[in-house]
C-alpha cells in the first residue's frame, strides 16, 4: 500500500531539504536486589543478553549491564542495572551503591519462601537510602522468579494484596530460564519511570541527550548533540 507524504512527516519537503527528528536518549539506574541465588544475574542476562546459563558465579560486591531500547521514535532508553549481591543487605557500601537510583527491582525465589521473607527487609532498606528528588520513594517492582519449576505455588491474591500494601507499583511472575515474563517486567517499569513527574529525579540521576537525525532518501546520520540537560521525570 502506498502513501502520501508531506513536508511534515519526516520526508524531504518540496526543495529537496531533509527534515529531522529530535531524539531524546535518557539514561536510568536500576537496582536489582534480593536474596542470594534467587537468580538476579540470571534475570539481567536473560534481559540483556538474551540468554540463560546455570552455572552463574555468585555475585561479589555490585555488578551492572547495559540494555538499550527504542523506546519510540522520539525516545531511547538506556537502562543501567545494578546487580547487587545478596549478601551486601545493609552493608556499608550499599548507600553507595543506591546513589542516583530512579527505580529497584526486588526478586525473590518462589520455590524458597524464605526469600519472599526478606523482600521487605530490602524494601526497607531501599527507602532508607535512596529517593527521588521530590522525596517520595522511588517506584520499585517485585518479581516473583523462578516459576518454571513445577511444584512452586503462586499465591495471586495474597501477592495483590502484598502489594497494593506496601506500594509496589506491580509484581511479575517471571522465570529467566524460560525468559516467561522479563521482558514485559521491564516494559512496565520503564513505561512507569517515563510517567514520573518531571521534579521526580535527582540532579545527576541520569542524562537526556537530544539529538537532531537527518533522514535522507540514502542514509541517517546525526548532526550531533544539541544539548545536555538533567530530565525530570497497583499491582498486576
Amino acid at each position: 500500500m502506498s502513501a502520501t507524504t508531506g513536508p511534515g512527516d519526516g520526508s524531504r519537503n518540496n526543495e529537496g531539504e531533509a527534515n529531522s527528528v529530535t531524539v531524546r536518549e535518557h539514561l536510568y539506574k536500576v537496582l536489582v536486589i534480593g536474596e542470594f541465588g534467587v537468580g538476579k544475574t540470571s534475570i539481567i542476562r536473560r534481559y540483556t543478553e538474551g540468554y540463560f546459563s546455570p552455572n552463574y558465579k555468585l555475585t561479589i560486591g555490585v555488578d551492572f549491564a547495559l540494555k538499550s531500547i527504542e523506546w519510540s521514535k522520539n525516545v531511547k532508553v538506556n537502562l543501567q542495572l545494578w546487580d547487587i549481591a545478596g549478601h551486601e543487605r545493609f552493608g556499608h557500601m550499599t548507600r553507595v551503591y543506591y546513589k542516583y537510583a530512579i527505580a529497584a527491582i526486588i526478586v525473590f525465589d518462589l520455590s524458597r519462601p524464605a526469600t519472599f521473607d526478606s523482600v521487605l527487609k530490602w524494601l526497607d532498606d531501599v527507602n532508607s537510602k535512596v529517593m527521588l528528588a521530590n522525596e517520595n520513594p522511588v517506584p520499585v517492582l517485585l518479581l516473583a522468579n523462578k516459576c518454571d519449576i513445577d511444584d512452586v505455588s503462586l499465591e495471586t491474591e495474597k501477592l495483590n494484596r502484598f502489594c497494593q500494601e506496601r506500594n509496589f507499583i506491580g509484581w511479575y511472575p517471571t522465570s529467566a530460564k524460560t525468559s516467561q515474563n522479563i521482558e514485559d517486567a521491564m516494559n512496565f517499569l520503564v513505561e512507569h519511570i517515563l510517567s514520573l513527574p518531571s521534579g521526580a529525579q535527582q540532579p545527576g540521576e541520569h542524562m537526556t541527550m537530544t539529538t537532531s537525525v537527518t533522514n535522507s532518501a540514502d542514509e541517517s546520520n546525526f548532526d550531533g548533540i544539541e544539548e545536555k540537560e538533567k530530565s525530570s521525570g497497583c499491582c498486576n
